[in-house]
């Protein structure tokens, strides 16, 4: 049945990804770069605040690859994610919602110490509305953007001595990011509009390991690092064209004159990064852990249209999180085998504007639910946070989001005992 079920849901998910993206955020901060990064775990990760060291049989860690040796069971999860935004000046406010295909992924074990998994997600996403005039509000520019990057991964882990597992992988990105900027000038009847589409393509690699040790007859310490090199291999390939429009009071243009301007491709460099992380727990029945990652965002190139008053320095990002289950395999009671969850994250973005640091918090919740007579389970997550702020004339966005996945768990490549 789950092989049937998974088929079905990787052609509906593929067919879906791409329009995903296209209103996957509308983060005026997602100007910059190729967007704002949109995976940051699966729906159980991010009801611990994000966190990469948790390894589990039953669950898929996709941020952490040496998590995969733990694998026992044929596992599919599949998420998705609704968001509620406020976005907030000094002087205004305005919400938006949104809801967006998350992640699908299929692992399974292929011995006793090694697991692979392979899948799909959005990556990073573009979508705003920018208004700018000079301090005699004569001129007027307009900036629009959509589109992102989606990544699809092929992931192994294995577990080379006993607590001790290294994995990687290997990631392909890819998509598209089209902007338009509008100028127009007060007494003057024609604007000038640009418009501008890069299709983005290049390969990641990560590497990961991961040690768990028993300190007592029941807590076992867990501490892993993350290393993703720095990757030159992202080419752009690039159009633009040049337009006189003339604005309706509306607001649609219609334009005039185009002019094709032929633009070379380019390349640029995805920045490297490291996590380190700590953990405690017990095994089946709580965790607590916590990862640092700082990532060389000073080195990323800007591939989008950028303001003079905006700069990248090095991104660190801290998160905090855990699990607790009263009693995985209680037989008499449903709610003690429920997964209860909880964490908070902390991002300096690498993103400064008008001498403002751009940062990101949130605080999370969820539950486990097991679902049917097997191991599978339906996970729920809320997070509250607040990206920006209201400082220099800048926008604080404050968000709630809910992630609903479902974690399918089989056996495969079982030999039958009987005929």
């Amino acid at each position: 049945m789950i092989k049937k079920f998974c088929f079905v849901a990787v052609l509906f998910l593929t067919a879906i990804t791409g329009k995903a993206q296209e209103g996957a955020t509308t983060s005026p901060y997602s100007f910059f770069g190729v967007g704002l990064q949109q995976f940051k775990g699966t729906v159980e990760s991010k009801a611990m605040g994000g966190i990469q060291l948790q390894r589990d049989s039953l669950y898929l860690n996709l941020l952490n690859p040496a998590s995969l040796s733990d694998l026992r069971f044929t596992t599919f999860t599949a998420g998705v994610n609704h968001q509620e935004i406020t976005s907030k000046t000094e002087s205004l406010s305005e919400s938006t919602s949104k809801t967006t295909f998350d992640y699908f992924a299929l692992g399974f074990p292929v011995s006793k110490k090694a697991g692979v998994a392979f899948g799909l997600m959005p990556y990073t996403a573009v979508g705003y509305q920018i208004s700018e005039t000079n301090d005699e509000a004569t001129i007027l520019n307009r900036f629009t953007g959509r589109g992102g990057l989606n990544r699809a991964f092929v992931s192994i882990g294995y577990e080379i001595i006993n607590g001790l597992s290294v994995g990687a992988s290997a990631n392909y990105n890819f998509g598209n990011i089209q902007s338009v900027s509008i100028r127009t000038q007060e007494d003057v009847e024609l604007g000038t509009e640009e418009r501008n589409r890069k299709d983005i393509s290049g390969l990641g690699f990560e590497l990961s390991a991961q040690y768990e040790r028993m300190i007592t007859n029941k807590l076992m310490i867990n501490t892993y690092f993350k290393y993703v090199p720095e990757s030159k291999s992202y080419n752009s390939i690039n159009e633009r064209q040049i337009a006189s429009v003339q604005i309706s009071t509306t607001g649609i243009t219609s334009d005039l004159e185009v002019i094709d301007v032929d633009l070379p491709d380019s390349n640029f460099d995805y920045p490297a990064s490291f996590t380190v992380g700590l953990g405690l727990g017990e095994k089946n029945k709580w965790f607590v852990g916590a990862d640092l990652t700082n990532e060389k965002t000073i080195r990323f190139a800007n591939v989008s249209p950028s303001l003079t008053n905006a700069t990248f320095k090095n991104a660190t990002y801290f998160r905090i999180g855990g699990f607790y289950v009263p009693k995985y395999n209680s037989i008499s009671s449903y709610w003690e085998r429920i997964t209860y969850r909880a964490g908070f994250r902390l991002e300096e973005t690498g993103l400064k504007i008008s001498g403002q640091d751009i940062e990101e918090f949130g605080i999370s919740f969820g539950v486990g639910l097991p679902a049917g007579r097997k191991i599978s389970n339906i996970n729920i997550t809320t997070e509250y946070g607040q990206r920006g702020t209201t400082n220099a004339n800048l926008v604080q966005e404050n968000f709630f989001n809910v992630g609903v996945s479902l974690s399918v768990n089989d056996l495969w490549f079982i030999k039958s005992k009987f005929n």
